[in-house]
């Protein structure tokens, strides 16, 4: 039966979620329509929830799985009822970065991959379905769950932040906040040859988890100095990774680092960050910034994710409706709860 509507749920100001009911849309040149199976939240749409700042509509809810229900003209792959997951676009080779041998960094896949492109649908993922450009896909592992596939997005995001910071066999990692970007970042650091992983995080039942997921250590910020200073003989840590999105915790990091150390800014600081310069200084300090991922860290991310070598199941909290969305992002904006990761049935009914 054909489908006429499509229910999508929109954050459109600080604790604000409307559900919408939009007329369904064919898929034009160049694009599929997708039916989503799973969508995640993501901590930028927590924090969209909780401040009024948004993002374009068509990112939000941009971590989903879901099956190819029409392909429009001039689409050749994917096919018609092939699972897929969201992914960015590979590199176009005609923008300024790409001819300048910056594939890593096209300007064309990100306007994509941060809703602004001329394709970009109306809604993100928080969708009975979705209408994308059809390079916005890529064909989901066989050897995922649905419940694994729709990590992938998060999963390829950490991976490109651990490969931007220049992670190194034998070095020692810190890695700020346990939230899934966080746990997922220190697997990939552990897989990239990470001498000790140490994770700091204020939840005893997220540092247990990190511990699990095979960190070195897991403690509570009040012991992290001192654990860290312990863990590398006073030197400090090679390579600290800041996923909290805590503004002020950016600072904290750079205190944990050794001389000659680099600061990965993996999370997005909805607030200005206060920086000492004077210590990052005379400490020479390398801050990098790491924004979302590219075509190949998805793929790489799923075939990791798909050999075991990172874990996402483990992640996930539990699974919701779009009737309940609401209430979950208000828990997750107040930080209550112990919630990792929780997904989104779109097809699910609101909880009794």
């Amino acid at each position: 039966m054909a489908v006429t509507a499509v229910t999508a749920a929109l954050v459109t100001g600080a604790g604000r979620l409307e559900l919408r009911t939009l007329p369904a849309q064919e898929p034009g040149p160049g694009t599929v329509a997708v039916d989503i199976a799973l969508c995640g939240i993501c901590g930028t749409d927590v924090a969209s929830y909780r401040t009024g700042h948004l993002h374009s509509p068509a990112v939000c809810g941009h971590e989903w799985v879901g099956v190819v229900a029409d392909v429009g003209p001039g689409v050749a792959a994917p096919l018609a009822g092939q699972r897929v997951v969201v992914a960015v676009p590979p590199a176009c080779g005609h923008c300024p970065e790409c001819r300048a041998g910056l594939g890593d960094h096209c300007r064309t896949a990100s306007l994509v991959a941060r809703g602004r492109d001329p394709l970009a649908p109306a809604h993100g993922g928080f969708a009975t379905r979705i209408v994308v450009a059809a390079g916005r896909v890529l064909p989901a592992h066989p050897g995922l769950s649905d419940e694994e596939a729709a990590q992938v997005e998060p999963a390829a995001v950490a991976l490109h932040g651990v490969r931007r910071s220049r992670v190194r066999p034998g070095d020692a990692v810190v890695v700020q906040g346990a939230g899934p970007i966080g746990l997922l970042v220190a697997q990939f650091a552990r897989a990239a040859g990470a001498g000790q992983v140490l994770v700091v995080e204020p939840s005893p039942g997220r540092r247990a988890l990190a511990a699990t997921l095979g960190a070195t250590l897991a403690v509570a910020p009040a012991a992290a100095a001192d654990a860290v200073q312990e863990a590398t003989g006073g030197l400090g840590a090679d390579v600290v990774l800041e996923c909290t999105g805590v503004a002020s915790l950016l600072q904290g990091a750079a205190e944990l680092a050794r001389t000659g150390g680099v600061v990965g800014l993996l999370s997005y600081l909805s607030e200005p960050a206060a920086l000492q310069g004077a210590h990052w200084l005379a400490r020479e300090l390398t801050l990098v910034a790491s924004n979302a991922c590219t075509h190949e860290d998805v793929r790489r991310a799923m075939s990791f994710l798909a050999d075991g070598r990172v874990q996402a199941a483990p992640l996930h909290t539990r699974t919701v409706g779009l009737a309940d969305l609401d209430a979950t992002l208000r828990s997750l904006a107040a930080g209550a709860g112990d919630d990792v990761k929780v997904l989104v049935d779109p097809r699910r009914g609101p909880a009794s």
